[in-house]
C-alpha cells in the first residue's frame, strides 16, 4: 500500500511533500515517482509555521539539486499572505537524484536503456 500512496499522490499532480519525517519506504517510494520529499528543519512544523495545508507553495529548486540539500519554500496563503521557510532535501543518495531529475525510477531505467548506459 505504500508504493501505491506514493503513486496516488503522483496522480494527484503532486510534485513535493513537506513532512516533519518520512518513514523510510514511503520516502523512497515517493523519489522513485518523481515526488520530491522534504522535511521541516528541526524544531519547525506546520503548526508553528501557521500553515493550513490551503496555501500554494513554490519550491525554489533548480538542477544544481544535491542529496541532503536545504531547499527554501514559500507559502502563500488564501489572503496573500507568504511564509518562507528552509525544508532539508530528503534525496539521500545521488542514485536517488538521478531518479528524481528523470521524474522516477521507471524514466530513470529507460532512459539508461535507451541511453546505450549500464
Amino acid at each position: 500500500s505504500r508504493d501505491w500512496a506514493a503513486k496516488g499522490t503522483l496522480l494527484l499532480g503532486v510534485r513535493a511533500v513537506v513532512a516533519r519525517s518520512f518513514e523510510r519506504i514511503h520516502r523512497s517510494n515517493l523519489i522513485g515517482m518523481g515526488v520530491l520529499p522534504l522535511e521541516f528543519i528541526a524544531g519547525q512544523d506546520a503548526d508553528k509555521l501557521g500553515l493550513t495545508g490551503r496555501e500554494i507553495f513554490t519550491i525554489h529548486v533548480d538542477d544544481d539539486l544535491k542529496p541532503g540539500q536545504q531547499v527554501k519554500v514559500e507559502a502563500k496563503d488564501e489572503g496573500g499572505v507568504k511564509r518562507n521557510f528552509e525544508t532539508t532535501c530528503r534525496i539521500d543518495t545521488w542514485m536517488e537524484l538521478d531518479y528524481y531529475k528523470n521524474g522516477g525510477i521507471l524514466q530513470a531505467v529507460l532512459r539508461r536503456i535507451v541511453d546505450g548506459v549500464d
